[in-house]
């Protein structure tokens, strides 16, 4: 062989002799497919034009890959441009060994690349190692999370459509891409709009991107039907038409992906996509070459074998700019991230430097629009900052006694120069606020005892911060547990039994004046006082002593709550009616009957008026009453277009929040119920996503999760725009977290904790801390099985 290749240098090299040698002696007969390959290249190279290899991966067996790769190997690709690996079918394959060996043979040329059929193994291996490439298919493909942390310096392409289990991208992914022009990731599950734009944002030469495919009424006429999502777009969203009527008369079943309102349609395409692959890879190629969304790249050569959308066609665009707005068009392939209120609007203004949107040319008119629209809609910083401030600053205008000016969200505020403790803390809060989608968060799942340092592993399904404590929280378990904890620590303070017997605790209520006491209650209907300091001198294992005072049981509880006294406390069970005890003698003074037509999930005493209370129930009503007044009728009754899961007073009680089923929350005058704010959160279509919200930073904003969501939302109080979206992730193959519960906390601007379960039956719920004013990891976490939310609707 070795003279061959000697004469060859000399000529040239010719590949196709070499491939020939190697088949010889590797006993294989030569692919026409390859022979074909090789001889066009060199007949380019004969006639001085650029020599690129085209390889077409399904046109391959196993055992045509190892001569070729040895060919490849030997020629050191000498005299070839470029090469290409192609994949026009979703046929059989090479297996992931052998395209591996392949890729490193040609990366130093590799200029295309189709991997869109290959297991994890080959895309896990491409994301570490990199690639040489230009472009970079991964159509179909099953990643689940981005996580690209290879060499793709050259790559100015990436195509992820049709990757049904892409839901997340990991936020340093893009970091080794800083070339990447074009990205397009319709028919994934790309879902929260604030993080992929902030992650999108660090794209410095991003110019195109695609989310789903609008295409315009006379294009859709050549594309089959049977793949495809009828939409029409409001809002600036796109939304199913046969979904949107469906889901106004059926609630959407349980599910495992997090948003439930789109199963349906996800159901029907996972279907098409496993039974029909082929063809309908076949038939999106087609589909793409009608939007051409990705235009840029010269279409000559890779005309031929690169997908059509990834080319520049001689006319650019199929829908002509002067049509180009997306209430004329129709989407195809959306992921849920289109659905969210003003996405385009958003992603527009988040990304300046975008010049395509979902195959829509953006100019300065939309880009104008767009601002408007993101101003009215959300705070770029807090307390409706316009510019960024460091804590140098700030530290030092405290220092020298000079003004300290900052928006709040009720409006502009200055201060003397000596600013009170409040509005320093907001200001240099806000300053640290910062933009980082991952704020620091750390898990209380596990906690330690003091004596031995051993970690204890809870499943929480309540919880509440201490009034008064800065450090302290109780939790109540699915077992029936109180758990008193050192939140800062981490460190076990006590374990108190189960009222009752084992069954979970759902209600939870610190008394005020004595901060050492709480009220437990379980949802059999077990109602304890508790001590907490009596506890802390004699614990030693999980025994303790209950203070002397029980109350009588409500059957199927609820919720309970102390008033501002500490005088009563009023508690709620799976019915209409409302229950009255007196803590001092431990008596229940007196149900008030059928308050609500159907079930009141909770009941809120006011935090400075002792006989005030609000009630929310299913029957989509929320009411003020006041126990010196005949109970017969409410102070006012406010309602809501679904059942009432949530309602709570502001610090200062001159606030109502109430919270509805799947999204719906509304902020309330307290003294009279009218509309104060309306947050515009998309619902899913699902009547079991329980929505609870509470307030964050005093009454400033509102902080918002739903059970089947993983995304807590977070909204100016005064003015209902969004500030931020904090999505919450969770570790391994199917561990997808919902939000069952959350409080900001109460000594700490933008702080919170979240009680989230897991849709994998062999994990636990557990309590999330997030701390919003510094950077951190995404969270992972365990797991709670499916069959306890059920209950997820019950209580705060």
């Amino acid at each position: 062989m070795f003279p061959i290749i000697s004469s060859l240098a000399t000529a040239k090299l010719s590949h196709t002799a070499v491939y020939l040698d190697a088949c010889r002696n590797l006993e294989v007969l030569p692919n026409t497919s390859i022979l074909s390959s090789l001889s066009k290249a060199e007949l380019k190279k004969s006639r001085l034009e650029v020599c690129n290899l085209e390889i077409t991966l399904d046109l391959l067996v196993h055992y045509d890959l190892p001569p070729l790769i040895e060919a490849l190997s030997q020629t050191k690709l000498s005299g070839i441009d470029a090469v290409d690996v192609c994949q026009e079918s979703c046929g059989a394959l090479p297996n992931g060994e052998e395209v591996r060996a392949l890729i490193d043979a040609v990366n130093k040329k590799l200029r295309f690349a189709n991997l869109s059929a290959f297991n994890k193994d080959v895309l896990r291996y491409v994301s570490r190692r990199g690639l040489n490439c230009e472009i970079l298919d991964l159509r179909f493909s099953p990643i689940r999370t981005l996580s690209m942390a290879g060499d793709f310096m050259r790559l100015h392409t990436l195509n992820l459509d049709f990757s049904a289990s892409l839901s997340s991208i990991k936020e340093g992914c893009f970091s080794c891409m800083p070339n990447l022009k074009r990205l397009s990731m319709c028919g994934t599950q790309i879902a929260e709009l604030c993080l992929t734009s902030a992650i999108l944002s660090k794209l410095p030469s991003l110019v195109e991107l695609r989310f789903q495919i609008f295409l315009s009424h006379d294009d859709t006429r050549l594309f089959s039907t049977s793949y495809c999502v009828d939409a029409e777009v409001y809002d600036g969203r796109s939304v199913s038409t046969s979904e949107s009527s469906r889901s106004a008369t059926e609630p959407s079943d349980e599910s495992e992906l997090v948003f439930s309102g789109y199963k349906e349609f996800r159901t029907t395409w996972v279907e098409s996509l496993s039974n029909n692959l082929s063809e309908m890879y076949n038939q999106t190629r087609h589909l793409s070459s009608l939007s051409s969304p990705l235009r840029s790249i010269p279409a000559q050569p890779f005309e031929e074998h690169i997908p059509v959308e990834l080319l520049k066609g001689e006319k650019g665009y199929s829908i002509h700019p002067s049509d180009a707005t997306p209430e004329k068009l129709i989407s195809y392939h959306p992921s849920p991230i289109c659905f969210e209120k003003h996405y385009r609007e958003f992603m527009i203004s988040s990304l300046p430097r975008l010049n395509v949107l979902d195959n829509v040319p953006i100019g300065d008119l939309g880009k104008e629009k767009s601002k408007i629209t993101f101003s009215q809609h959300y705070e770029y910083l807090p307390y409706n900052r316009r510019h960024r401030e460091s804590v140098v600053s700030i530290l030092q205008k405290r220092e020298t006694g000079t003004t300290i000016v900052f928006q709040s969200s009720r409006g502009s505020r200055t201060h003397s120069s000596r600013p009170f403790v409040d509005s320093f803390s907001r200001s240099l809060s806000a300053a640290k606020f910062g933009s980082n989608p991952w704020p620091r968060a750390s898990t209380l799942s596990k906690v330690k005892r003091i004596i031995n340092d051993e970690s204890t592993s809870f499943r929480p399904r309540q919880f509440e911060y201490h009034p008064s404590d800065p450090s302290l929280m109780v939790f109540g378990t699915l077992d029936g547990e109180l758990v008193a904890v050192n939140h800062e620590s981490g460190k076990l303070v006590s374990i108190l039994p189960s009222p009752g017997g084992a069954s979970s605790i759902l209600g939870l209520c610190w008394l005020k004046n004595h901060p050492s006491k709480l009220i437990a209650g379980s949802d059999r209907g077990a109602l304890q006082l508790y001590d907490v300091h009596k506890m802390r001198a004699k614990f030693t294992d999980r025994c303790c002593r209950m203070d002397d005072r029980s109350f009588h049981e409500l059957e199927q509880l609820t919720s309970v709550h102390v008033n501002s006294t500490d005088e009563y406390f009023i508690a709620s069970g799976y019915s209409n009616h409302v229950a009255l005890y007196d803590i001092s003698s431990g008596r229940r003074l007196q149900i008030f009957k059928d308050l609500h037509r159907e079930h009141i999930n909770v009941v809120k005493f006011a935090n400075h008026s002792p006989t005030v209370f609000a009630s929310a129930s299913f029957d989509r009503q929320v009411k003020l009453w006041d126990l010196r007044q005949e109970m017969s009728r409410p102070c006012y009754t406010a309602a809501s277009s679904r059942g009432n899961v949530m309602v709570c007073f502001s610090d200062d009680d001159h606030y109502l929040l109430s919270s509805a089923i799947d999204n719906e929350v509304k902020q309330l005058l307290a003294v009279d119920g009218r509309l104060h704010t309306s947050l515009k959160i998309s619902p899913t279509g699902s009547a079991q996503n329980y929505t609870r919200s509470y307030y964050m930073n005093g009454r400033d904003y509102i902080i918002s999760g739903s059970c089947e969501e993983n995304v807590v939302r977070i909204c100016c109080a005064q003015t209902g725009r969004r500030l931020r979206d904090v999505s919450l992730e969770g570790r391994g193959k199917r561990s997808s977290v919902f939000v069952q519960s959350l409080r900001g906390d109460p000594f700490r601007p933008f702080h919170m904790s979240v009680l989230v379960a897991y849709s994998h039956p062999s994990s636990k719920s557990e309590i999330m801390k997030i701390n919003l004013v510094e950077s951190g990891d995404p969270l992972d976490g365990s797991s709670c099985s499916r069959d306890q939310r059920c209950s997820y609707g019950m209580g705060g």
